[in-house]
Parts: C-alpha cells; structure tokens; sequence
C-alpha cells in the first residue's frame, strides 16, 4: 500500500532524511599526532640545549618553524587533502597549543630535576633575584609604593608570579606565531598544489 507524501515534504521537495555530513576541513587525528611529534622533539631539544649552547639555537629554530614543520608532515599523510591558509593556520594553532605543553612541562621536568636532584640551580635563582630586585628599587625610585606591597615584591610568590606571566606572554606569542606560520605554510603548499 502506498503512503502518500505529508504535506510538508511535498511542499519543499524533501524526502524527510537527513542530508550527508559535511566533509570536515582537517583531519584532526593525523594533524594532532603530526603536532605532537613535533613538539616532543621541540621539548627535547629545547632540553638538551640548557647543557649544549649549539642544539639550543636547534631548538629554538625547531620551536619557530614548528607549525611549518606540522603542515608539511600533515601534507605528507594526507596528500590529498584540502589545503589552503585557513587550514594551515588551523593546523598551526594546533602545533602552538602541543608546543606550549611540551615546552612547558619538560621545562617543569628538567627544573625539578636541576633544583631537587642535581642541586645546581643557585645561579640561576641568584641571577633572576638580582634583576627581579633591581627591577624593584627602579620602579619604586620612579613611583614610590607602600612598604607592604615593596615587602611583597621581595616574596618568592611574586617572583613566581612573575615566572608565569612571563610563560603566558611567551605562550601567547608562541600561539599566534604558530597561526601564522600555518596560514603560510598552508599558502605555499597550496600553491604547490595547484602548480603541479
């Protein structure tokens, strides 16, 4: 027996099925596992070059391009895949986001492991106190503050403070220069694309 139409659907021409899902931009899976491996060699050498000044610059280099590198091996896996700026800029925010963790905890790491382990961060605490303090009596000379709050500044909790500031601006600066260097890497590879 046959069922007529609802009124709806033969008005609009549907069938009453939903229609396909839209085919995604990015292959996240293959983009997140590309990101990752370039952020733990990124850790890696970023680890590495606090005992050897040559694979620091490496690493630095590495943590620059890193978005770049993504792309590529991005590109790689999947060679058929849609290509252009906004993907590559997707692709780069990505790589930014697994760089800002893999930098920051095998920092963490290896800062635990020097302070607690080797014992060998007196240096470091004495330099960074130095600059800290003469930050301090330079911004109290030019705008003079309780002693509360000068007090406060000579805390470990501030220099902390002024630890992790210091991390998210460098994090921020990381995330957009990954943006951008996805935008363009993804530029180039389009192009390469529609020139073969």
């Amino acid at each position: 027996m046959d069922h007529e139409p609802t009124s709806a659907n033969a008005d609009d021409g549907t069938t009453g099925t939903l229609p396909p899902p839209r085919p995604q931009l990015v292959e996240w899976k293959t983009a997140i596992r590309c990101a990752v491996l370039v952020a733990i060699v990124a850790a890696a050498l970023s680890v590495a070059g606090t005992r050897v000044p040559m694979v620091s610059a490496l690493g630095s280099l590495w943590i620059i391009s890193g978005s770049l590198i993504t792309v590529g091996l991005y590109q790689r896996r999947r060679p058929l895949a849609l290509m252009d700026a906004g993907v590559g800029a997707r692709i780069g925010l990505v790589a930014g986001l697994a760089l800002i963790t893999c930098l920051g905890v095998s920092m963490a790491v290896a800062g635990l492991v020097a302070r607690y382990g080797l014992h060998n961060m007196a240096a470091f605490d004495g330099q960074l106190t130095e600059q800290l303090h003469a930050q301090i009596e330079k911004a109290a000379a030019a705008n003079p503050a309780p002693p509360e709050v000068i007090r406060f500044m000579y805390t470990p909790e501030f220099r902390a403070g002024i630890m992790l500031a210091g991390f998210a601006m460098v994090a921020g600066a990381l995330l957009l220069l990954s943006a951008l260097g996805g935008a363009v890497g993804g530029m180039l590879r389009m192009r390469r694309r529609a020139s073969v």
